[in-house]
């Protein structure tokens, strides 16, 4: 496995491999890998000839800069972790100097909306900061294809909307949500969480399975006041939103339409710990 720290040799190497007619594949990840990253490395050796990781914890796509302090940075066992799962890949691993030079700053972007709600609504300057990071990976890497988790599915569709408003010619391949055996979503995050603390918070998915159970029946409405007055007395999450909303749009819904996809989103905290988890409403998943 090689590890590059710097876009030019990593360059002369996707180069050398696409000269072979090599399909390229990239997970781009903040680091702190877990079995979900795992996931969406296994999935892109399967259709890929050579993958890269890049492990960078992004600034721009923090609102708090809190938050970015504590985001862990454990890249020596990242690197320990992706040589167990094969030798077949590649990690690039750059500083912010490398990727922004001296201006750490976020481009401007217009996702036609997806940005405005939800993760966007709350983390004001969040999806600027992922569309510039991506952006300029995908640029350095030129991959075939992305994969990205649809635990961040609003994300995912906003490199979605991405690649389509810049025409850069990324295939984006989304793939499932990793869960703990108690069903929380898969997280960096998860690993600033105690043990009790982690148990308590499988409520968020225990809590989405019971929505899909209810949008069979159930208005939006009668759902989302059913979800709040949940958390109202929880002993360790804080709701900070839930939303029903269009899979393509991402608009709250006021009523389900025929032919329409839905999935339900939630935010919540831990004391100052941040965990985000969705699960599509039409089908099983």
């Amino acid at each position: 496995m090689q590890v590059f720290k710097e876009k030019t040799p990593l360059q002369a190497a996707i180069k050398a491999a696409k000269s072979k007619a090599e399909t390229i594949g990239l997970v781009p990840t903040m680091g702190a890998l877990h079995q979900g990253h795992l996931s969406l490395v296994k999935q892109a050796l399967e259709v890929c000839d050579q993958v890269i990781i890049s492990i960078f914890v992004n600034p721009t796509q923090f609102d708090n800069p809190n938050d970015l302090e504590k985001y862990p940075r454990t890249l020596p066992e990242d690197i320990k972790l992706l040589e167990e799962a094969s030798s077949n890949l590649w990690v690039f691993a750059p500083t912010a100097n490398e990727l922004y030079g001296d201006n750490i700053s976020s481009e401007q972007f217009n996702f036609d909306g997806l940005e405005q709600v939800m993760e966007g609504k709350h983390r004001k300057g969040h999806f600027d900061g992922v569309g510039t990071i991506v952006k300029r990976l995908f640029e350095i890497i030129t991959p075939h294809k992305a994969f990205f988790g649809e635990k961040d599915f609003q994300q995912l569709q906003i490199v979605r909307k991405l690649t389509e408003k810049t025409g850069l010619p990324v295939e984006i391949i989304g793939c499932p949500i990793l869960r703990e055996d108690n069903g929380l979503a898969r997280s960096s995050r998860n690993e600033r969480l105690n043990i009790n603390e982690r148990e308590k918070a499988s409520f968020i998915y225990q809590t989405l399975l019971k929505v899909k159970e209810l949008f069979g029946t159930k208005s939006a409405e009668y759902i989302h006041n059913w979800v709040k007055e949940q958390f109202t007395n929880h002993p360790v999450l804080k709701l900070e939103y839930f939303e029903i909303a269009d899979t393509r749009t991402l608009e709250k819904i006021n009523r389900k339409r025929k032919g329409n996809t839905y999935r339900a989103f939630i935010a919540a905290y831990v004391d100052d710990i941040r965990l985000i988890d969705n699960i599509a409403l039409n089908n099983e998943e």
